[in-house]
Parts: C-alpha cells; structure tokens; sequence
C-alpha cells in the first residue's frame, strides 16, 4: 500500500462511519471537491505540506506512515544546558502533558529518582535540583549554590505541570534507593563547600516533608494516587500516560531531556509490562498500616542518617 493510501485510511479511521472523506479532506485543505476527489482516488498526490496539514488536523503521527515495525521516529524535548532551556523544558513537558489533564487520565510513572513533579516548585530543593542538573548537563556551571539565580516566572511553569499531574490519576513504583540520588547529590555539593550549612538542612528538611506528603496521601482511601513498591524492578524513569484518546511514552534521555512517542502499539506494549510490573510489586496504598510504616520508615532513616552526617561534618 502507498504512503498516500496509508494516511488516507489513517483518516478514515479518525472519521468513523458516516463522513464523507472527500468532503472533509476539502474543508481542511481549503480545496474545492473535485480537488479532493481526485486525491481520495490516487488521480493526485498529496503535497508534502498539504500530508503535514493533514497529519496535524487529524492528530495523525507521521512516523506511523512511514515505519516499519523495526523502526519509530521519536520527538525529543530539549537538551538543557542552561536555566533558560530549563523554562522552555518546563513549557514543553506541560504543554506535551495538557491533553492528559481529564479525569480519565492514568500517569504510569517508574521512578528511580523522587518524581519531577514533587521537586519543582517553590521550595529551596526546587532550585537545588536545577542547580544540580545544570552542573550535570554542562561543565560552565561553576558557581555556589548560594550564588545561583532563577528566573521567579519558572514557578508558574512549574505549576502547570505540577498541576497535570495531581489531577491525573497516578499510579507509581518506587524502591529503597528511589531517593538516594537526591540525598547523595545535597551531601556532595555540601561537602565540596558549595552548599551552606542552614540551606544543607532546609534543603533536605524539604525531602523530609515529601515522604511525609506522600506517606500521609497513600492513608487517603479514595485518593486519585496509588504507590507501589518493587524490589526487583531496575526503576529508569519512564513514564506512560493514557486516556480515552490519547497515549504518550516518555523515555528519559540526558537526566531530564525524554523521547516522546505517541505511538499505539508502543504505549500498549509499555502498559501491559508495566502491568506485568504491577503484579510483581506491593501496593503501599493498599498494604496494611505496619507494612506501610516500615516502608516509608525506610526512607526516613536514610534521611536521618544524612541529617546527622551533614550536622557532625564538621566534627569530622
């Protein structure tokens, strides 16, 4: 089958019984029927502009005409070197995410690291976490902690995504070491002398009071959100989101830049490992309270004990 007849049965798949193709093909191309007529019959091709038109109008993803079952064309957000690129990071992942703001929207998210859209926002380890990023991502980034400055309109960006993903139903898979990469990165930064002591302390008070949020959400029966422990499963930071009309797969790339694909054989493939997953792990908002306790008082050792490192540094 040519790639023309491909998008064109992607079309009619989109339009459901009943509506005429050639007409609709007309309206969107602002072409007159006879025109859309002798394209719906293989008599003209499609432009490449008018084939792009087309695949926007329709929410059509153009790799799905092209590719083979070995092959799929991925969009990338965008490499983050600076905090500018971190704001446009922010405007893209919300704006990629606004279609999953409905009820019926499910966020699969498996997190070797404390979720994104638990470390942005207003807090000291909101802008600790950039910092930390940016001196990942780029070898320029030189400067204490203290001396670091963002840009105050990041904290509505971070919003909105946050937004998104409190309103979705969210289902994720933690393990033991899921915050030590937040823990561990504080302790370097202190100890290499460019993270002050008081905001050592705020910094990681603020971790604190994340477990303590999530802790006290899992207690909630008819919360939108259910935590689920595997000690098996190598967490990767992956993330599947899935309504009525939509499916998205973010695939980490660089720390925070992801691959994104709406492909529907993709996003089914995730979710049924993700359910497989699923089966394997414990769910902490359904386990009893002693399991529960012992989970979280898990994490709230490790925190303590990094606490009580960074207090007798100096004792040290």
């Amino acid at each position: 089958m040519n790639t023309q007849n491909l998008l064109l049965n992607a079309i009619r798949k989109k339009l459901g019984d009943g509506v005429s193709i050639i007409e609709e093909i007309a309206s969107v191309l602002n072409i007159s029927y006879d025109a859309s007529h002798r394209r719906v019959s293989n008599k003209s091709k499609f432009s490449i502009e008018e084939a792009v038109l087309l695949c926007t109008h329709y929410d059509i993803a153009m790799d799905s005409l092209f590719k083979n079952e070995e092959k799929h064309i991925l969009e990338k957000t965008k490499t983050i070197k600076t905090v500018a690129d971190f704001k446009i990071y922010l405007e893209k992942s919300a704006l990629l995410l606004s279609k999953f703001k409905s009820n019926d929207s499910t966020v699969y998210y498996s997190a070797k690291d404390i979720p994104l859209h638990y470390t942005i926002g207003g807090s000291l380890l909101s802008k600790f976490k950039i910092y930390v990023w940016l001196n990942i991502l780029t070898s320029e980034q030189n400067i204490s902690f203290e001396n670091f400055k963002i840009e105050e309109s990041m904290l509505q960006e971070s919003s909105n995504l946050i937004s998104i993903f409190e309103n979705a139903n969210r289902i994720e898979i933690w393990n033991d070491t899921t915050i030590n990469s937040s823990l561990q990165q504080l302790y370097y930064f202190y100890e290499a002398g460019l993270l002050n002591y008081n905001n050592a302390l705020q910094i990681i008070a603020d971790i604190k009071k994340i477990i303590t949020t999530i802790e006290n959400k899992v207690q909630v029966s008819n919360s939108n959100f259910e935590l689920f422990y595997n000690e098996l499963l190598v967490l990767n930071n992956t993330v599947l989101c899935i309504n009525n009309n939509n499916s998205s797969f973010f695939i980490p790339h660089n720390m925070l830049s992801y691959y994104v694909t709406n492909d529907k054989n993709i996003c089914e493939e995730e979710k049924t490992f993700i359910t497989n997953q699923l089966k394997n792990s414990k769910s902490i908002s359904k386990a009893g309270k002693k399991d529960q306790k012992i989970f979280f008082n898990r994490m709230f050792q490790k925190i303590d004990f990094f606490t009580n490192k960074i207090e007798n540094y100096l004792l040290e």
